[in-house]
């Protein structure tokens, strides 16, 4: 692979005509900070197109198949995505419902060439820099449509859903668990849609620090996730788990009020110190002893959408351990499950009325220096062409004390920005 860097006048516009080229490949993954930088992460925008190798999950030893194709291809970046239900695999669990989508549970690939967009350069790795670079600037932007055609359903409807609610709230009085995540899926069969234009629409609605455009042959992953599953920067693994939410304001007084309410209100402060807590105990599986630390709590961060709370967790990983037996250690997401974690995951299969399948999961890479950064996979569109079938799933956390209407209600914010890609059709 040759590497050539590159000026950019125009980022912006190099950024639009980079992913409209990626669009023709048969595999790509477009990751996109939005500027939302932190010391944590160090990627503007990452393109890898084309496959050269690829790993697809056969349902067995997921994570140890993926370190063998991982050492088998050092030096390179390697991005892909894991599915919720390797819930499977790791605890011996398994998922009732069909999965409609027909994503794998992971696939990660070698790509042909890649691009790392700062703001004003570009490095461009590949066969041929000089040809690549010319190709995407000689690229015309399509400022088509987005073209949804059919009809958005619920897979559980507000009654169903009070239901699951409150067999979970018996569940939590009788011991079994002290929180759980549940979610719901809004999905569409025989759908039409321009996966890229509904992508851009998302981005432009909500733009996120792990905004992604991911493309696995005629199926996408259409991601506007806030959230930090896990990375590993050196020695240094780091989870930045989320729970509490509050709308934007209308004006900035409102904005301002609604922050101050959420850093004040029991119920999500009690949802957030839970899965700190979670995110703890799984890192302590890889962590160097005494390491662990939860060096900031109950952090508001603030997007397009909505208002976060955001818990940062750190550990030291421990000597002669695989990056993918961390991610093993710590998957799926704490936030996307409940507390006890296995007991969680069997009551979310057994009221949800849907897979999760990548949703819950992650998505990501693994950089040529060994290390590696996932996005938990939330307010997420997936969408797969061969089928018509387009999915979005949103859910919230459950505890003692929640009231079902409000968490009803969050469900629905949650997916705002998506609900309005498909009404700009």
């Amino acid at each position: 692979m040759v590497s050539s860097a590159y000026h950019l006048d125009d980022s912006d516009t190099f950024i639009q005509k980079a992913l409209q080229w990626a669009s023709g490949f048969d595999c790509a993954c477009y990751l996109d900070s939005n500027n939302y930088r932190d010391q944590y992460g160090n990627l503007h925008v990452f393109l890898a197109v084309g496959e050269s190798a690829s790993f697809v999950s056969d349902g067995d030893n997921t994570f140890e198949k993926l370190q063998e194709f991982i050492d088998a291809h050092p030096q390179t970046w390697i991005p892909g995505f894991l599915g919720y239900d390797l819930k499977n695999e790791i605890e011996g669990l398994e998922s009732r419902h069909p999965n409609h989508t027909g994503f794998p549970d992971a696939y990660f690939f070698v790509p042909a060439t890649v691009l790392l967009i700062g703001r004003y350069n570009v490095e461009i790795k590949g066969n041929d820099p000089q040809n690549i670079y010319q190709e995407i600037v000689r690229t015309e932007v399509t400022n088509a449509p987005v073209e949804f055609h059919g009809h958005l359903h619920y897979r559980m409807n507000r009654q169903a859903y009070f239901e699951a609610f409150s067999h979970m709230q018996r569940h939590i009085q009788q011991g079994d668990i002290y929180e759980v995540n549940l979610c719901q899926e809004f999905y569409s069969e025989h759908t039409a849609l321009q996966p890229l234009e509904a992508y851009r629409k998302l981005n432009e609605l909500s733009p996120t620090p792990f905004s992604c455009f991911f493309k696995y042959g005629q199926k996408y992953i259409l991601s506007a996730s806030p959230e930090r599953f896990l990375s590993k920067n050196g020695r240094t693994l780091l989870s930045q788990p989320i729970k509490g939410t509050a709308p934007r304001g209308k004006n900035a007084e409102e904005d301002q009020q609604l922050k101050a309410d959420l850093l004040a209100n029991p119920k999500e402060i009690s949802e957030n110190i839970m899965i700190v807590d979670l995110v703890r105990n799984d890192l302590t599986r890889s962590a160097q002893p005494g390491t662990v630390k939860a060096s900031e709590l109950l952090q508001v961060h603030s997007f397009k959408q909505v208002h976060q709370l955001v818990s940062t967790v750190t550990c030291q990983l421990r000597d002669g351990l695989s990056p993918t037996t961390a991610i093993r250690d710590t998957f799926p997401p704490g936030s996307m499950t409940g507390a006890p974690k296995i007991s969680a995951m069997k009551l979310i299969d057994r009221y949800e009325h849907s897979r999760r399948g990548i949703y819950s999961g992650a998505i990501g890479y693994f950089s040529p220096m060994g290390n590696f950064d996932f996005s938990v996979v939330i307010r997420t569109m997936l969408y797969n062409a061969e089928n018509g079938y387009l999915s979005f799933h949103t859910g919230g956390a459950i505890t003692g004390n929640a009231d079902p209407h409000r968490e009803y209600n969050e469900c629905l914010l949650k997916g705002k920005a998506l609900f309005e890609v498909l009404k700009s059709h």
